[in-house]
């Protein structure tokens, strides 16, 4: 079997941008955290089903709860970085997002004794407009990105990008590697069964045939995400609308089960693991880096 790779962006259920979105007219935007009891869950069902996944944490996170990204790493999960404060990409100038991803990258380090080499961006949020950053993750000492989702999306996405892991910067010195979230090619559209709210609301035959044609007929590793809140029935409810009601709590009930029957039917690994054992699609153009 062709090992996958989980990976889970390890942020509060009110990092999320439609929770934002949803509740930026409240008087009070003060919520409780509650990342260490969904990453509880979440790290018992990968430990039940003996597999392995990488955890992009935010600096943030790392920093208030250091004791949980040493076990993350003690369970020989591996630890990258979402960024430090899930601030978009399009939203930071070059010098602020060096800066965000340089701290953040140093704080995880401090706290787990390891090398970081990982990143995903918060929302996906690095488009055409920002290829910039690959340059600086390069040189900041990451050597994979995670921040590509090649589908149609009212907020991200890159439909025509590669679906695949291929470089996106290498100009002899430095290199980085881009691991898209998983899509399925089907009548010439990717579908996005990759995880997330996708996952949630998609019917599980949809994602395990989508998954199996990528492994079995494409021959390639699948790229699949979620976040802990996704586990937590008990998160806050505020007032919201019903649009962003339904997309922020859609399957939420029935997520650890579906985890489960996926984690059973198919074979996970960190991503570090993956792009050991995988070859990567080399670019057209040495010493630049990719807009699509």
């Amino acid at each position: 079997m062709i090992m996958n790779a989980l990976t889970v962006d390890v942020e509060e259920y009110y990092h999320a941008a439609i929770f934002q979105r949803a509740t930026r007219g409240l008087t009070s935007r003060t919520f409780e955290s509650r990342v260490v009891a969904s990453m509880e869950q979440l790290l018992l069902l990968l430990e039940r089903h003996q597999s392995k996944g990488t955890f992009f944490v935010l600096g943030e996170i790392a920093r208030a709860h250091p004791a949980l990204v040493r076990r993350i790493a003690g369970e020989q999960h591996e630890v990258a970085c979402h960024g430090d404060r899930h601030i978009d990409v399009c939203q930071q100038r070059p010098r602020e997002f060096r800066a965000d991803v340089r701290r953040a990258k140093r704080d995880i380090e401090e706290i787990i004794g390891q090398e970081v080499i990982g990143y995903r961006a918060p929302n996906f949020s690095i488009g055409p407009g920002e290829a910039w950053a690959y340059q600086m993750l390069a040189e900041e000492g990451y050597q994979y990105d995670s921040s590509l989702h090649p589908i149609h999306h009212d907020r991200y996405g890159q439909p025509n990008a590669p679906r695949f892991p291929h470089e996106v910067w290498d100009n002899g010195v430095t290199r980085l590697t881009e691991f898209p979230i998983g899509t399925a090619r089907v009548l010439g559209v990717n579908m996005p069964i990759g995880g997330g709210g996708f996952f949630r609301l998609l019917p599980f035959s949809l994602i395990r045939l989508g998954m199996r044609r990528v492994n079995l007929r494409e021959e390639q590793p699948f790229m699949f995400y979620l976040h802990p809140w996704e586990l937590d029935t008990g998160q806050p409810r505020p007032p919201m609308s019903w649009r962003h009601r339904f997309r922020h709590y859609v399957g939420v009930d029935r997520e650890a089960g579906k985890l489960a029957r996926l984690m059973a039917l198919f074979r996970f690994g960190t991503v570090k693991d993956i792009l050991k054992i995988h070859p990567v699609a080399r670019p057209a153009l040495a010493g630049t880096s990719s807009g699509y």
